[in-house]
C-alpha cells in the first residue's frame, strides 16, 4: 500500500511539474484557453483509464497483438521469396548460431512495405476515414478546435507527420500560429501507423501486448499533444467548434492502385530508416570511441548512454518510475530525444530482464512513443514547408518548441500510465 501510495504521489507530481515546466516557457500565459488544457488532461485521464482500465480491453490487446503476429508472417513469406534466407527463408546451411540469423534489413523493415500497402487499401475502402473522422469529432467537441486541426491530429494518431498535414492541405495557409504550432505538436508526440507494427514488432518479447499499448500511448498522446500546444503557444481567436470537418481525399482508382501506391509511398519511408539507422549507430559508436580517451566514471568507461542517462534520470523519475532504474531508462529517453524512437524501442528490447521492472518498461513504451527528436524535425520542415511555402520560416521558427512540446507530451502519456498501472494493481 505504501509503494503504492508514493507511486501514484510520483507520478501526480510528474505531471504537474511538465504542465509548469510548459507554462514557463509558454508565449503568452494570459491566453491559454483552460479549456484546453483541462479538458485535454480529462480527455487524456479518461481514454487512458479506458483503454488500460476495462477488462474487455485486454482481450482486445491480444487480439491486436494477433495481428502484429500475422502480419509478420506474412511479410516474412515475402521477404523469404525475394531474399531468400536472409529474409527468414530456410538456410541452405547448418547455422551454428541460429540466433544471429535474423537480420533487421530483410526481415523487419520490410514491415513498413506491407503497412503501407494495407493502409492505403483501407483509406480506399473508407475504414480508416470513418475512424479518423470519429476521432477528429471528439477532439473538436470536447475541446473546441476548428474542425482542420481536430481532422489534422487524429489522422497524425495513425498516419506520419506529413501525410496527415496533407489531408487538410488547403486549410493550412488560414490557420493561426497556435493551431499550426498545434498540428506541428501532435506529430512530434504521435507515431505514424507504418512504423507502429514495426515497434511492436520488435519489442513483442519484452513488452506484454505491446501494439495495444503502443496504439494506446499514440491515442492519449494526442490530447496531451494539444493541451501542451495551447500552453506554449495558446491558438487566439479560437475556431468555432461547429466548423464542419473537411472532406477525406480518397486519392486511389481502385483497389490495386491503392495497394500500389501505398507500396511506392512507403519504399522512401523504409529507405530513410535504414539510412538514418546506419548513420546513427555509427555516430553513437563514434562518440563512445571518443569517450573512452577520458577517464573512467564510477567504476565503468563513459559511454554516450550512460551520459543521457544522468541527464534524464531526474525527467524520468518524474513520470513514475524507480531511482534505482532511473539511469537506465534515462538513458532510452535521451537516445529517442536525441537519436530517434527506434534506436530507443530497440535498446529497450535489448535490455536484460532485470534492468527495468515490469512496470518500468511499460511506462516507458508509452514515454517513447512519439517523433519528437531532431531528425523528425528536419522531415517536418522540409514537408510543412513545400505545403504552405509562404509560412516557411514561421514553421521553422516553431521547430525546436514543437519538438519540446510532443516531449513534454509523451511524458505525460508515461506518468499517467504510470498512474493507471498503479490503480489497477499492474
Amino acid at each position: 500500500m505504501t509503494i503504492a501510495v508514493g507511486q501514484l504521489l510520483q507520478g501526480t507530481l510528474g505531471v504537474a511539474v511538465l504542465l509548469l515546466l510548459a507554462w514557463l516557457v509558454s508565449e503568452n500565459r494570459r491566453r491559454i484557453s483552460a479549456r484546453v488544457v483541462i479538458t485535454g488532461l480529462g480527455l487524456q485521464i479518461a481514454l487512458a483509464a479506458l483503454l488500460l482500465g476495462l477488462p474487455q480491453m485486454r482481450s482486445v490487446f491480444i487480439a491486436v497483438n494477433g495481428v502484429v503476429v500475422g502480419l509478420q508472417q506474412a511479410t516474412e513469406a515475402g521477404t523469404g521469396f525475394v531474399f531468400g534466407y536472409l529474409g527468414g527463408g530456410p538456410a541452405p546451411f547448418d547455422l551454428v548460431e541460429p540466433a544471429n540469423s535474423f537480420i533487421l534489413a530483410f526481415r523487419a523493415l520490410p514491415l513498413i512495405l506491407v503497412i503501407g500497402a494495407l493502409s492505403a487499401l483501407l483509406f480506399h475502402w473508407r475504414v480508416l476515414p470513418v475512424v479518423v473522422n470519429a476521432l477528429a469529432w471528439l477532439l473538436r467537441r470536447s475541446l473546441g478546435i476548428s474542425g482542420a486541426l481536430g481532422l489534422g491530429t487524429a489522422a497524425n494518431i495513425f498516419m506520419g507527420m506529413i501525410e496527415a498535414p496533407l489531408m487538410i492541405k488547403p486549410y493550412l495557409k488560414a490557420m493561426n500560429r497556435g493551431e499550426l504550432f498545434a498540428l506541428m505538436t501532435t506529430g512530434m508526440a504521435t507515431i505514424a501507423g507504418t512504423v507502429m507494427i514495426l515497434y511492436a514488432s520488435l519489442i513483442s518479447e519484452a513488452i506484454p501486448n505491446a501494439l495495444g499499448n503502443i496504439l494506446t500511448a499514440s491515442l492519449i498522446s494526442a490530447p496531451a499533444a494539444l493541451l501542451i500546444a495551447e500552453i506554449l503557444v495558446p491558438s487566439h481567436p479560437r475556431a468555432s467548434a461547429t466548423t464542419p470537418l473537411p472532406e477525406i481525399e480518397i486519392r486511389s482508382e481502385g483497389a490495386m492502385d491503392a495497394v500500389t501506391r501505398g507500396t511506392l509511398d512507403a519504399i522512401p519511408l523504409l529507405l530513410n530508416i535504414i539510412a538514418m539507422l546506419i548513420v546513427m549507430v555509427a555516430l553513437v559508436t563514434l562518440a563512445n570511441e571518443l569517450l573512452a580517451f577520458l577517464p573512467p566514471a564510477a567504476g565503468a568507461p563513459l559511454t554516450l548512454e550512460r551520459i543521457l542517462g544522468w541527464l534524464f534520470a531526474p525527467v524520468v523519475w518524474l513520470i513514475g518510475i524507480p531511482w534505482h532504474e532511473a539511469a537506465t531508462a534515462g538513458a532510452l529517453m535521451g537516445t529517442k530525444t536525441v537519436l530517434n524512437e527506434l534506436l530507443a524501442y530497440i535498446a529497450l528490447a535489448d535490455l536484460p530482464p532485470q534492468a527495468l521492472s515490469e512496470r518500468s518498461r511499460l511506462i516507458m513504451t508509452y514515454a517513447l512513443c512519439g517523433f519528437a527528436n531532431l531528425g523528425s524535425l528536419g522531415i517536418m520542415l522540409g514537408g510543412l514547408g513545400s505545403m504552405v511555402p509562404e509560412r516557411r520560416p514561421e514553421i521553422a521558427a516553431l521547430g525546436f518548441k514543437a519538438i519540446l512540446a510532443g516531449t513534454l507530451a509523451t511524458l505525460m502519456t508515461g506518468a499517467i500510465a504510470g498512474l493507471m498501472l498503479t490503480l489497477l494493481g499492474s
